[in-house]
């Protein structure tokens, strides 16, 4: 399997090529120069991986929730590069990115991935690790700090900006719960990646370009 990701859901900006198991990545917080930086990153691993575009099996990226602008840009560039090469796409979630990248970076198995949302409000997710992987304990959600469901059990980490912007909120509300928070944590191409590689291996199937949309959660959208 060799497959090419890329996530621009928050302020970081990360492309990822997965080659039969071994992952490279580019990656860079990088606000509001997104497009600027998919290309010649992605340039870049194909280079040194000796690979074209039209060698790859599949594509995948970071289909939000996220920046309104952000999703937007990741999902038209991989639209494009599939449409150009007719290769099918994998959106992943990026909450579930952020969680894998927990699992990957600090052993957690347990994540209450928290992506800030604007408005007062957070993109919420739930997942719990199997094996290598993360997967989601029910639906992601939008939702108010006072309002993010209590998970069972304790040794929970949670990740990701929203535990920035409303940490008094969710400490208190979930101090039994949580063993930690590490708020600067973002989703990362190589997460999407193994996530992407895992499912495909467990059948899922991937998408024509025209079907591969982003997922916002929210009709009222912010940048």
């Amino acid at each position: 399997m060799k497959l090419l990701a890329m996530d621009t859901a928050t302020e970081a900006c990360s492309v990822a090529l997965w080659v039969e198991g071994e992952v490279k990545e580019c990656f860079e917080i990088a606000p509001r120069r997104h497009t600027s930086l998919l290309f010649p990153m992605a340039e870049q691993l194909l280079a040194e991986a000796e690979l074209s575009l039209q060698q790859l099996d599949l594509l995948a990226f970071g289909r939000g929730p996220g920046s309104f602008t952000g999703v937007r840009v990741a999902t038209s560039t991989i639209q494009g590069i599939a449409f150009a090469t007719d290769l099918p796409v994998l959106p992943v979630s990026s909450l579930s990115a952020l969680a894998q990248g927990a699992l990957r970076e600090l052993g957690a198995r347990r994540v209450l991935a928290a992506i800030d949302a604007r408005m007062g409000e957070l993109y919420w997710s739930t997942c719990v690790a199997e094996g290598e992987t993360v997967r989601p304990e029910g639906e992601e959600r939008l939702v108010t700090p006072h309002a993010v469901p209590v998970p069972r059990g304790e040794g929970w980490l949670g990740v990701g900006s929203g535990w920035a912007t409303a940490s008094d909120v969710l400490k208190e509300r979930l101090q039994r719960q949580i063993c930690g928070i590490r708020p600067e944590c973002f989703p990362h191409a190589q997460d999407i990646a193994r996530l992407a590689a895992h499912a495909s291996a467990r059948g899922a199937k991937p998408l024509p370009a025209e079907r591969a949309q982003p997922v916002y959660l929210r009709n009222r959208v912010v940048s």
